[in-house]
């Protein structure tokens, strides 16, 4: 599980929590984001020493954490990437350069100075207070760098997006999704941080995708004998 941003795992928390009382295994590691030395490939880095001999993989990235996401699975066998309220990459493409590119500025949004009325409108205040002590500075001395991508990663996609996300608008979502993957994506209700605010709903989606792929196993197994190794799939 991918964050964006200037943020942390912490983000996926409570996904995460979800996750694991249904069986599952997870990871969520803290990205560079905030070392003027790190860029793409180190993200990447990151993830992937993560993920460690883990299989049965679904990737989860969201926001910026798109542009991470498939570079992970140019590395590892994965078997379902899923994006959420996500930017998503051009192969070669910089991350500085995905608003002009995508025509960002063109679309017709509200504008909002405020981090928690632009990301965590829908987030309960404590929570909301909480990601904002922990997120960090992103950096961007790197962020003007292509992308390692040259091709999108041959591993089934989907895209989720929220339709009350003040960041990223659902018409803007739409069109880049259709433009860059030929996907028409999917969409709950949610500001840009439903791992926050929405976090069963989140779960619930991830599983009928993962269902979707032939990726659960036997549901009627208990829990805690539902592992990786046994049909399960790690996130």
């Amino acid at each position: 599980m991918i964050h964006g941003a200037g943020d942390v795992g912490w983000y996926w928390h409570s996904v995460e929590d979800a996750l694991r009382a249904r069986g599952h295994d997870t990871v969520a590691p803290d990205l560079p984001c905030d070392d003027d030395s790190a860029g793409l490939p180190e993200y990447a880095d990151t993830v992937v020493e993560a993920v460690g001999d883990r299989t049965d993989l679904i990737v989860v990235a969201q926001s910026l954490g798109g542009f991470t996401a498939p570079l992970v699975c140019d590395r590892v066998t994965v078997k379902l990437l899923v994006l959420v309220a996500p930017m998503i990459p051009a192969p070669a493409e910089a991350p500085a350069n995905y608003w002009a590119h995508t025509r960002y500025g063109q679309e017709a949004r509200d504008h909002y100075d405020d981090t928690i009325a632009l990301f965590y409108q829908d987030v309960p205040p404590e929570l909301a207070a909480e990601a904002l002590k922990r997120t960090r500075g992103q950096s961007e001395a790197r962020m003007g760098e292509a992308s390692p991508l040259r091709a999108w990663p041959d591993v089934p996609t989907r895209v989720l997006i929220c339709r009350d996300d003040r960041l990223l608008p659902t018409v803007f979502q739409r069109r880049v999704a259709r433009e860059r993957l030929g996907i028409t994506p999917d969409e709950i209700d949610g500001g840009h941080t439903p791992a926050l605010s929405r976090p069963r709903e989140l779960t619930d989606r991830l599983e009928a995708y993962a269902a979707e792929q032939g990726l659960l196993g036997d549901r009627d197994e208990p829990a805690a004998s539902r592992r990786p190794g046994g049909g399960t799939p790690s996130r």
